[in-house]
């Protein structure tokens, strides 16, 4: 990969051009672009990403959510935040996964990003929180419920791994995961 800084100024400018806030140049796609990077430059994304949605220069209004406060926000309306441990200690790790994904669904986290307000035209829905969401919540799955919600508002995922145009890999370790609607931003 190039020069994260390089590559992240790259995108501050990207995501203020009028052909990204209208998706042209993808295709008839949905506006869904993907920023790939290291795992190891987590803290240096969570710094751009805190710095870029509280720019009152940026052109275009940043709004992120990161997965993992959703994931935590949805736990806890459904009152089994505080039994997750227990339920860690007494059943294991394998068990306690199994029963929060059937348990949270795509569905909850679409409900919660509807909750937490309406976007408007020119707003840029920045997704964060994907590998610290893992293995509750897979990008995959969650950006093709997403479409159809959100057909108007480009989003952009920031993702720990790499994504070939044709599959995700998570920390660019695991099995990749089908998903060819999205597109490689810089």
């Amino acid at each position: 990969m190039n020069n994260i800084n390089e590559r992240l100024d790259k995108l501050r400018k990207l995501v203020q051009e009028d052909d990204f806030l209208e998706g042209k140049g993808l295709s008839n796609e949905v506006n869904i672009r993907i920023f790939c990077y290291e795992p190891a430059e987590e803290m240096r994304i969570k710094h751009f990403v805190k710095q870029i949605t509280t720019d009152q220069s940026i052109k275009s209004h940043i709004v992120e959510y990161d997965l993992y406060r959703i994931f935590l926000d949805i736990c806890a309306d459904l009152d089994i935040l505080d039994g997750i441990s227990d339920m860690e200690e007494c059943d294991g790790s394998e068990f306690t996964i199994g029963e929060i994904q059937s348990t949270v669904g795509v569905n909850d986290f679409i409900n919660k990003i509807k909750e937490y307000g309406s976007l408007k035209f020119g707003d840029v829905m920045f997704i964060t929180g994907v590998g610290d969401v893992f293995p509750f919540m897979r990008i995959h799955l969650l950006l093709e419920a997403l479409q159809p919600h959100f057909s108007t508002t480009p989003i952009l995922v920031m993702y720990p791994g790499t994504f070939d145009g044709k599959y995700v890999r998570l920390f660019d370790k695991l099995t990749p995961n089908p998903y060819y609607r999205t597109f490689n931003v810089v």
